[in-house]
């Protein structure tokens, strides 16, 4: 059909809808035909109404887009334009024909009868495809939605839209018990999440469809229930990985990351503005999993210039690609090594940056075990030279990330880190830059996380190595830590420790049993899980804060405050300058100051020397 047909065709549609609404009033008015003196003002009326409603509809758009579904939007639109025809319909009677004067009751009648049949006739094609594609997807795959909330609904029009894949929707199962009885695009909440067993068998399911806004808690109680009874589990997308296009549509398998996801950060972008916004802010380690995402994170918050500091030379060409993609020439790469003063001092004397984020650190802890000369110079040292330049060249604020291994630390890198923590502590006293630390666990799919390793080890067809059967780990992603870093850094005063809410700890070979069944594989079978023991400074469980900390809330609800005194800076300042003397001489001669400088930590010379 023609373009000129099918407009033809719906404004003969909509006049005829009109002079029916019309005509009905004057029958619901009358309780039947009129009386032959009100017919010729009836039929004058009737034409003087169909030519109103055709013009105030078309002038309100509602003759286009029949076929898209209607919405609450829409009525509303059909009842404005309704309203401008009853009050043009009335001013035509009372002007344009005195001699008519209809019955008051029947043009109040005709608006309301108006609304219904035009509501009618938009909801029309919505329903007759609703039913047609019911026909279809009467043998189509049962399927069980778990989120009965805003995603959860949308998961359902998408299925319904799908035109690929015959999905039917039998029931919706939510943690919330309130939910429970509820109905969803006509889809009953049948159910909690731990019923799934039960519900799959008493319903028929097929599949377990999984919103994208559950925490991980729930995804892994669904795995847990629907693998014994052989349904498959898949996930939607979230809307943030929809609208940062980095996802299809359509529901995919579990990932790991489903297994671990939390609960959205909350972030108090003001406060996070009136720190970043219009200034200048230096990043280190600029080309890491935790520092590149910081900086992606601020450019969020219209920084005047983001330096991007790292020296890692491949790693910036890339990272300068994508950061000047959104920052344009706010974006500066900076090729530095943090260990060499001179270069960071003329960083910062070029740039003078208002704010820094310090995140370049080694992290890999076997490595360091075999190097601790090398860990005193990148993290304790080079800590050292960004956080005195800081304050040198006037910088507002310097945010350190720091790691749980500081804590009790059993590790070269966890005592390392700990000296950097009590350096930038003892820096803040009487200085007018704000000087805080950041400490958090792993971050999931990190340069120098556990999952990477795992995943290279399943493709090779195993073993899958753990080192211990109760080691566990706390994990967050990477978006979330580098959202709360940025978060703390905006709510420091100075000399805090802040530390980042990690939720519950994760056992290591669970989630290596989760990725093996993730990849389709049977552990025994398809592949193996080997324990290799405790690796040298590896611990079997990680701590968040000293046991002379205590740890305070604060007003974020993801990030506690560590209460604990600085020492001296001429204290710190001193057991730096002995560990420096030591990297000169021997690894033998660092181990042997860190034992003496960092309480509790045994770098085990004795079992070494026997």
């Amino acid at each position: 059909m023609s373009r000129v047909l099918r407009r033809a065709a719906v404004l003969i549609a909509f006049a005829t809808v009109a002079a029916g609404a019309f005509l009905g009033a004057y029958l619901l008015r009358f309780g039947g035909p009129p009386a032959a003196v009100h017919r010729e003002a009836m039929w004058a009326l009737a034409a003087c109404a169909v030519a109103i409603k055709l013009v105030v509809f078309s002038w309100r758009r509602l003759d286009r887009g029949l076929s898209r579904p209607i919405g609450f939007h829409d009525l509303l639109a059909i009842a404005a334009a309704t309203t401008w025809s009853t009050l043009g319909l009335t001013f035509a009677d009372a002007v344009l024909l005195p001699g008519v004067n209809a019955p008051r009751g029947v043009l109040l009648i005709d608006w309301g009868t108006t609304l219904l049949a035009f509501g009618l006739l938009r909801a029309a094609p919505r329903a007759v495809r609703d039913w047609r594609r019911r026909l279809r997807r009467e043998q189509g795959r049962r399927v069980l939605i778990v989120g009965a909330n805003d995603e959860g609904e949308a998961l359902l029009r998408s299925l319904s839209l799908d035109r690929r894949h015959a999905y039917r929707a039998v029931g919706f199962v939510d943690p919330d018990p309130s939910h429970r009885g509820q109905r969803i695009g006509g889809v009953s909440v049948v159910g909690a999440p731990e019923e799934i067993p039960w519900l799959a068998a008493s319903l028929g399911v097929e599949e377990v469809l999984v919103t994208g806004s559950l925490p991980g808690r729930v995804v892994r109680r669904v795995m847990a229930d629907a693998e014994p009874i052989g349904v498959p589990v898949r996930v939607l997308p979230t809307h943030a990985q929809l609208l940062g296009g980095t996802v299809s549509v359509g529901p995919r398998d579990v990932s790991i990351e489903d297994l671990l996801r939390r609960d959205p950060v909350r972030i108090d972008g003001a406060a996070i503005a009136h720190q970043i916004a219009g200034k200048t802010v230096l990043v280190t380690g600029s080309s890491g999993s935790i520092g590149s995402e910081i900086c992606r994170q601020l450019l969020k918050h219209g920084p005047a210039r983001l330096v991007a500091l790292d020296r890692a030379e491949t790693a910036q060409f890339f990272l300068e690609q994508e950061l000047q993609r959104v920052g344009g020439d706010s974006v500066e790469v900076v090729l530095g090594d943090t260990t060499d003063p001179a270069r960071i001092d003329a960083v910062f004397a070029e740039h003078q940056p208002d704010v820094v984020f310090h995140a370049a650190a080694y992290k890999h802890v076997p490595l360091m075990e075999r190097h601790p000369g090398e860990a005193v110079k990148n993290i304790v040292a080079a800590t050292a030279n960004v956080a005195d330049a800081a304050e040198r060249h006037g910088a507002e604020s310097f945010v350190m990330v720091s790691t749980d291994k500081a804590v009790r630390p059993t590790s070269v890198m966890g005592a390392c880190k700990q000296l950097a923590e009590r350096y930038v502590q003892a820096k803040s006293v009487g200085s007018a830059c704000r000087y805080v630390t950041v400490r958090f666990g792993n971050v999931l799919d990190s340069a120098g996380s556990v999952i990477p390793i795992f995943r290279q080890q399943i493709l090779a067809g195993g073993p899958v190595t753990v080192t211990h059967p109760e080691i566990n780990r706390y994990f967050m992603m990477i978006p979330e830590a580098a959202q709360l870093v940025i978060q703390a850094g905006a709510m420091g005063r100075g000399g805090e420790v802040f530390v980042l809410d990690m939720g519950e700890p994760v056992r290591i070979l669970d989630l290596a049993r989760d990725m093996i069944r993730l990849s389709g594989l049977v552990e025994g079978e398809d592949i193996e899980i080997r324990i290799t023991g405790l690796r040298p400074g590896e611990k079997l469980y990680e701590e968040l804060y000293h046991e002379s900390e205590r740890h305070k809330p604060t007003a974020h609800e993801k990030i506690l405050a560590a209460d604990a005194q600085p020492e001296p800076l001429v204290t710190v300042l001193n057991s730096i300058n002995r560990l420096s003397l030591a990297v000169d001489r021997s690894d033998g001669d660092v181990l042997a100051e860190l034992d003496v400088i960092v309480p509790r930590f045994d770098s085990g010379l004795m079992s070494r020397a026997a």
